[in-house]
């Protein structure tokens, strides 16, 4: 046996070993999280260290990590597991990238957040012992378990399959997962040559990569890696910048090129101040600004990709594309084109399983024939909302982060009324990615059609204004303006409309124009419902209540309807 002070010592070393690979961790560009992740990873891993890790809950870290209040309830806020899935990705990724030689492992096994901690040493993988524990102790050799034996040799194995993967530039760097643009954001030029203006260009560019990070459906890089690597296929897009400063400014020219020509898709110029705490502001509102512009749904880089044509595409180009048709349908909400788009997500499920945006959008598909099949069977349409629950919750299983993922099953528990479930979901997933605009207008309608108007017609006027093109939410904007009592405003949204085809816009324009005293359009678009979709008409208020959360907005809604002619049983 060891003497009690020698084993005393290998645990003080242990512990310093595993306090040096947590700040090792966190000072690296690898470990792709967020402040609030950092803060949760130091949490764990000194409450463990310290002999705390019995402590570790999830109100715990929700109150002394998150700083919600006492009354935080884990069963109905799930921030700690999503904010704990993340953080796990975050750590395979360093794993594969810059630890892949670090001399101890942390992992978060999943259903707890206690860390283990295991000395990797340095032999030849198959060789190698791992020693796990999930407290500061040293374990002795008997209780070492063969499992942890498989963690190096998993990482060869990935990296051997990683190997593998064809170098075609249509390819994805994600296994079982399709086409996802690769975005290389270049080290920011210094054309000062000052400490200053490197430390901002810098702090500017890692700022930058996490706010475009957190858009699921594009792979953000720091390095192109070697020219001769068939192993990863080369970025598509490139992100580059300058910096230079003035006596009391700083500004930033930066540029979208695409590398197959390179053309410059975009570009633009931003100042900022000097002083600290106006830095710090102004960095966070450059980089909320260039990552949505650039990543959102109809952003820059996915404006370019529904531009290119590909010859006779590969499944995951096709699976890729099919993503991209479902917002240019999302916009006039035909029938014809729904019905296609449907077909398409339904086949790049079936080639991908674990494409989660495709899971999220089928879902989306699946509410729209829902919520538009005015004539269908009901059991019909009950199953199409069944199916759009199960489609969203399969894809927040596959990643709870996505936004997708997130926006269908919050449209979904709302249409199913849970709304406030939805709403409460709707909250918590704004806070992961703010500058998703998509998301945005639609938790803002979703907070507007429940009847809280004053907070959720803002949010969709917001995601308006931030969309590149074309949006689909004047419709609910002219909804907004009829709440409001102002029908003129009312009227000019709705003549904005992308979609006048869409039944809802003149259901809405008859209310509209009904309240407002004008009977010839008023009549126009009674008419148009009652010649092309009779059975909304028929059905007009269970329609109207299926989307309007208070009973007395509906009636105040099939009111106006009233006074346009049509004819509402009470």
């Amino acid at each position: 046996m060891q003497p009690q002070a020698t084993i005393a010592r290998q645990e003080d070393l242990f512990v310093g070993d595993c306090r040096a690979e947590l700040a090792l961790i966190l000072d690296s560009r690898d470990f792709d999280a967020t402040d609030r992740e950092h803060r949760f990873f130091r949490y764990v891993v000194e409450e463990t260290l310290a002999g705390r890790g019995d402590r570790i809950k999830a109100y715990s870290v929700a109150v002394e990590v998150f700083g919600r209040g006492e009354f935080f309830d884990p069963k109905s806020d799930p921030i700690v597991r999503i904010e704990a899935g993340h953080l796990r990705r975050a750590l395979e990724r360093y794993y594969l990238t810059s630890g892949q030689i670090d001399p101890i492992l942390i992992t978060i096994p999943k259903g707890g957040y206690v860390p283990d901690f295991a000395r990797r040493e340095q032999t030849p993988v198959a060789q190698s012992q791992t020693q796990i524990v999930s407290r500061p102790v040293v374990e002795p050799p008997a209780r070492r378990m063969w499992s942890h034996l498989l963690i190096p040799a998993a990482l060869v194995v990935l990296l051997a399959v990683g190997a593998a993967v064809s170098a075609r530039w249509w390819t994805s760097a994600g296994i079982g997962i399709p086409e996802r643009p690769r975005v290389l954001v270049e080290t920011f030029e210094d054309q000062s040559g000052s400490h200053d203006a490197g430390r901002i260009a810098s702090a500017l560019k890692q700022e930058i990569v996490a706010k475009l990070s957190k858009f699921r459906d594009i792979i953000v890089i720091e390095s192109a890696g070697k020219a001769d690597d068939a192993t990863i296929p080369p970025p598509r897009f490139v992100l580059a910048g300058s910096v230079t400063l003035s006596a009391d400014a700083f500004q930033l020219r930066v540029r979208m090129i695409k590398r197959a020509d390179n053309s410059i898709l975009w570009a633009n110029r931003y100042n900022g101040p000097l002083n600290v705490t106006a830095l710090e502001n102004a960095q966070t509102e450059i980089a909320n600004s260039i990552s949505s512009i650039l990543a959102q749904t109809d952003g820059v880089i996915f404006q370019a990709d529904d531009q290119l044509y590909v010859s006779e595409p590969p499944d995951d180009w096709a699976a890729y594309s099919c993503s991209l048709s479902f917002h240019g349908y999302r916009l006039n909400l035909d029938p014809e084109q729904r019905s296609s788009v449907r077909t398409c997500l339904e086949q790049s499920v079936r080639n991908f399983p674990t494409y989660a945006t495709a899971w999220g959008l089928l879902s989306l598909v699946y509410i729209d024939e829902y919520r538009y099949g005015f004539s269908a069977d009901p059991a019909l349409l009950a199953s199409r909302l069944q199916s759009a629950l199960v489609s969203a919750e399969r894809a927040m299983a596959l990643d709870p982060a996505n936004m997708r993922a997130r926006q269908a099953r919050m449209v979904a528990l709302y249409f199913d009324k849970q709304i406030d479930a939805a709403l409460r979901f709707g909250k918590e997933s704004l806070e992961i990615n703010p500058n998703d605009t998509e998301f945005l207008g639609e938790y803002g309608e979703r907070l507007a059609v429940s009847g809280n108007w004053k907070e959720g017609c803002p949010m969709i006027l917001e995601s308006r204004q931030e969309s590149s093109g074309a949006s689909a939410y004047e419709t609910d904007l002219a909804l907004c303006s009829y709440f409001g009592g102002d029908y003129s405003q009312a009227a000019m949204w709705l003549k904005s409309t992308p979609a006048p085809q869409d039944p809802i816009y003149h259901l809405i324009g008859a209310a509209i124009f009904g309240e407002a005293g004008n009977a010839a359009r008023a009549d126009q678009e009674r008419i148009w419902l009652e010649q092309n979709q009779p059975d909304l008409v028929k059905n007009v208020r269970q329609q109207v209540s299926m989307r309007l959360g208070r009973s007395e907005d509906t009636e105040t809604f099939l009111g106006s309807l009233r006074k346009a002619g049509l004819e509402i049983a009470d």
